[in-house]
């Protein structure tokens, strides 16, 4: 049995979960999302506990046992307490900054780039250099930052670039001079 996918969710209070089918919905105080699951994998809600069962041993049930309790668990914790992803702008005369709900880049450039995060996400600037991508759904606030993040990508020699906060650019050696 997979170790993830066989642990109940609690679900907390001011959580509302409402299946159909292998359609569930989930309410809580910072928003809603509705996600479909595989059709093979069943899904129950008791006294407050959602449980996910697979029908048999098989590798394909196995995989989706424990990706369709996380997926469950994300919504959940995302309609509860949200995500957040943090960025990290490093470079001279790298910055970032907040045009109505857009957020404007100017990464080395000729052009400030513009990126708009959509209805469902919100974007915090609280330096010129750190950026925050904050939302209800997992998935679109990791992708949200890895377009960011692919604005412009560290580069291994100085580190110039857009970074997770805590990633670790691998550095390499430059030029090693010529021997004659």
């Amino acid at each position: 049995m997979s170790r993830i996918g066989r642990m109940p969710i609690i679900v907390p209070a001011g959580v509302h979960v409402e299946l159909d089918g292998n359609t569930v919905k989930v309410k809580g105080p910072k928003g809603h999302l509705v996600r479909e699951f595989h059709p093979e994998i069943s899904i129950q809600l008791e006294e407050g506990k959602i449980l996910v069962t697979r029908p048999s041993d098989s590798k394909n049930h196995r995989s989706l046992h424990g990706l369709t309790r996380a997926l469950l668990n994300n919504m959940v914790t995302g309609v509860t307490k949200g995500f957040e992803k943090k960025l990290e702008l490093v470079g001279v005369g790298y910055r970032a900054s907040k045009q109505g709900n857009k957020l404007v880049l100017n990464v080395g450039y000729s052009h400030p780039v513009e990126m708009d995060p959509g209805a469902d996400l919100s974007v915090e600037v609280p330096a010129p250099t750190k950026i925050s991508v904050l939302g209800i759904d997992k998935e679109k606030v990791g992708a949200f930052a890895a377009n960011i993040r692919a604005v412009r990508e560290p580069e291994p020699y100085k580190g110039k670039g857009i970074k997770y906060e805590g990633e670790r650019i691998k550095r390499k050696a430059g030029k090693a001079g010529v021997k004659k």
